[in-house]
């Protein structure tokens, strides 16, 4: 399997860093020098792709990528995202103005010149999506992005964006028990050369076995509040597990690794960004490039975990209003 994929003008490792969980999300951060300890391992094992947010510790991850990487620039790519903060505050805002400024703190934080693939990272629904795209393409034209992103966004969206400036990539969950994209969204970006850069994987950890004891989230673990990781859903999800493990048993890998090498199987403008604060984890992930699934392998994961056998809703109803991803239950 090829090592490298293309987003927009970029050659990127096939499988890149997500790293939000460095900061924030899957309760307390690690201490700064496993945090640190991720990011250089990471380009010592081949990733060149590294996907931050200015709403990531709210500036902490930024910084945090920015000061690690820093003496790397040339050898990565680096991803960061826009329209869900004012200053280091959270707030949902996709008007040109805010998107620029957001985008001026972000080129601080980081301590580049250029951010190399810059998203919105939600769509502000109040704003028109031409609005919002246009005001990137002004940061395009300015030298202080390369290439624009989208994250979670549906089909329809993704097409009128494209349409004011070339999108590089779409964002958005995907893995064997979050199917969503297969609706509409993968076929769009097929059809508009737009690379699906797929995060959360290893499902949140679950699918890798790292999310099975919900009691054990630590303080601000954002899993909490999913109805997944919740009451009978969770429990009916958790009848998966076996199955899945012994699936990657049989396919000679750890189940993380089976998610994603069955991401890399679906198609080769698919780019997964596991993200983790567990440097043996990284290590880990980065072998999935090595995991080949026979198509007896890839019909068992499909017939296990899927959006029927899956229960329970990918957000609470708070979060889900923030995305204009298509969803199965529509």
């Amino acid at each position: 399997m090829p090592e490298t994929r293309k987003i927009g003008p970029f050659e990127v490792s096939a499988i890149g860093l997500g790293c939000m969980s460095l900061s924030h999300a899957y309760g307390p951060p690690p201490p700064e020098a496993q945090a640190e300890r991720v990011l250089t391992g990471a380009v010592e094992a081949g990733y060149t792709f590294f996907d931050t947010a200015a709403v990531y510790g709210l500036g902490h991850n930024e910084r945090l990528v920015g000061r690690v990487l820093k003496p790397y620039r040339d050898r990565i790519v680096l991803a960061s995202k826009c329209g869900m903060t004012r200053g280091e505050e959270r707030d949902l805002n996709g008007s040109p103005e805010r998107l620029k400024q957001t985008c001026d703190e972000s080129l601080a934080r980081l301590g580049v010149d250029v951010i190399d693939l810059y998203y919105l990272h939600r769509w502000d629904k109040r704003v028109p999506i031409e609005e919002s795209v246009g005001a990137l393409a002004d940061l395009v034209a300015a030298g202080k992005i390369r290439s624009i992103g989208l994250s979670e966004v549906g089909a329809a969206t993704l097409r009128k964006a494209h349409a004011v400036h070339p999108i590089a990539a779409l964002q958005t969950e995907y893995s064997p028990w979050t199917r969503n994209p297969e609706i509409a969204v993968l076929d769009a970006c097929r059809e508009l050369g737009v690379t699906f850069v797929a995060f959360s994987p290893v499902a949140r950890g679950f699918l890798a076995g790292g999310a099975s004891e919900p009691e054990k989230f630590g303080k601000g673990d954002f899993r909490k509040a999913m109805p997944r990781f919740n009451g009978e859903a969770f429990v009916a999800n958790l009848k998966l597990l076996e199955t899945f493990a012994a699936i990657a048993r049989d396919a000679g890998c750890t189940p993380a690794q089976l998610c994603l090498a069955w991401l890399l199987q679906k198609d080769s403008t698919i780019v997964p960004i596991p993200g983790t604060s567990n440097p043996d984890h990284m290590i880990e992930n980065a072998g999935a490039l090595h995991v080949r699934l026979s198509a007896e392998t890839v019909a068992r994961i499909d017939a296990t975990v899927n959006e029927r056998t899956v229960a329970g809703a990918r957000y609470p109803d708070a979060m889900q209003a923030t995305v204009d991803t298509e969803d199965w239950a529509a």
